[in-house]
């Protein structure tokens, strides 16, 4: 397993646990892709604010297509598992204390919901958990809450994790300021504005 000797921390210490890392992985690659699959379900699945590290994180271990597809299904499964938690707990409860409200959004979820659930998935703007919680009390089923969530959320996963297989590749602290680095983070800002200037208002 990877040991943790110093004290102090650098760029050269990153790069050494990271080398640590990979070679457990190659070692136990079942073993750790599970165990971070797990991980990354369960902080999903509680809301633990862990999502962009991980995502991050990802990228600079597993390389751009493994983490991609690993953050994306663990990413989904975690929030249909909040999604469930917000419908049997709450779903009843919140129709007869709301009914008129809900009754529009029920309306809308019917007539456009998928459309609606992949803007909200879309936009980094609206919490991931929020947006579990909201769309466990609508009628919207498991299987559709779950690919339009993937699909929605797809994007900006591939960007995140682009950024950290971009930062996997630092051999220096003057790496930062690299075209590749650079262009990731900047994709990353503008990507709030692209969506907003697609989604239809």
């Amino acid at each position: 397993m990877i040991a943790l000797r110093k004290t102090s921390f650098g760029l050269a210490d990153l790069k050494d646990y990271q080398s640590q890392f990979i070679e457990y992985y190659h070692q136990h690659p079942g073993q750790t892709l599970l165990y971070f699959f797990l991980a990354y379900v369960l902080s999903a699945a509680l809301s633990l604010p862990l999502a962009t590290l991980l995502t991050l994180a990802s990228g600079a271990l597993f390389g751009f297509w493994i983490a991609l597809a690993l953050v994306s299904v663990a990413s989904t499964v975690g929030a249909t598992i909040a999604f469930w938690v917000s419908r049997f707990l709450l779903k009843d409860w919140a129709q007869k204390k709301f009914p008129k409200p809900l009754q529009k959004i029920n309306d809308g979820m019917k007539k456009d919901g998928l459309f609606y659930l992949f803007g909200l998935r879309a936009s980094p703007i609206f919490p991931f958990f929020l947006v579990n919680v909201l769309m466990g009390v609508t009628p919207i089923s498991t299987v559709n809450y779950f690919w339009v969530s993937q699909l929605g959320m797809l994007p900006a996963t591939a960007l995140y994790v682009n950024v950290g297989n971009q930062i996997q590749k630092l051999t220096s602290i003057n790496d930062v300021l690299s075209p590749s680095i650079i262009l990731s983070f900047s994709f990353i800002g503008f990507f709030p504005l692209l969506v907003k200037k697609i989604l239809p208002k």
